[in-house]
């Protein structure tokens, strides 16, 4: 029988339901383990294994950068603590801050419990949220940005903000940045993003959202 092809509701349906039933279990798998990249491996690749089983879907590799790489769902998965709900992703261009990643997030926040007496850890599922490439660039830098251009701020106050936001970019590309942002304003972000050799993400104003946004599911 032919797997049906994986949507993006149904994702966000499947991550639901793995949310729910891995809260459910003890693992002796992850007793112990401290480092948060080997338990985001762990739920990445037990989900993808999900996913796998049920529907005709892409999986990529480390190699494409992009856990789910199909043109028609193009979402990274990404795993991580409520004690510090953030992770990193590929610098690509510096207009990512501005105009969003360019694909979807997935993002599995969880909270690790150790059993010392049966030697288990049960991964309680915090939040979890599908987050459309058209939110995923910095709050605070859309936000400033479509005040200034209802202000009417033109191209020099534009590279002038964009350089005291510490965008990596060079003279030339942040002029043609800010004539693109004046013709193109850009969609309100709803991550934290801190420039680093590679994007640093934070999601603590995904978790803390507690009104619809367009482009943001919550699941959990």
């Amino acid at each position: 029988m032919k797997k049906p092809i994986l949507t993006i509701d149904k994702l966000k349906t499947e991550a639901k339901a793995f949310c729910i039933s891995e809260s459910q279990i003890n693992n002796k798998e992850l007793f112990g383990v401290t480092d948060g990249k080997a338990v985001g491996t762990y739920v990445e690749h037990k989900f993808q294994k999900q996913l796998s089983n049920t529907y005709t879907v892409s999986i990529g590799s480390s190699a494409i950068g992009i856990d789910l790489p199909s043109e028609d769902i193009m979402t990274d998965i990404k795993v991580t603590s409520i004690k510090q709900p953030q992770s990193s992703c590929p610098f690509r261009d510096a207009k990512q801050k501005i105009f969003g990643l360019g694909y979807n997030l997935l993002v599995f926040v969880y909270e690790k419990i150790d059993n010392p007496i049966n030697k288990t850890s049960t991964l309680r599922f915090i939040s979890c949220s599908f987050i459309s490439k058209e939110r995923t660039a910095d709050y605070t830098t859309t936000f400033r940005l479509r005040e200034m251009i209802k202000d009417g701020a033109n191209t020099n106050d534009i590279i002038a903000y964009l350089e005291d936001r510490n965008i990596p970019a060079d003279d030339i590309t942040l002029n043609n940045i800010a004539k693109q942002i004046i013709k193109n304003p850009p969609t309100q972000g709803y991550l934290t993003i801190s420039n680093a050799l590679q994007w640093r993400l934070q999601y603590q104003r995904i978790v803390d959202l507690n009104k619809k946004i367009s482009g943001i599911s919550k699941m959990i």
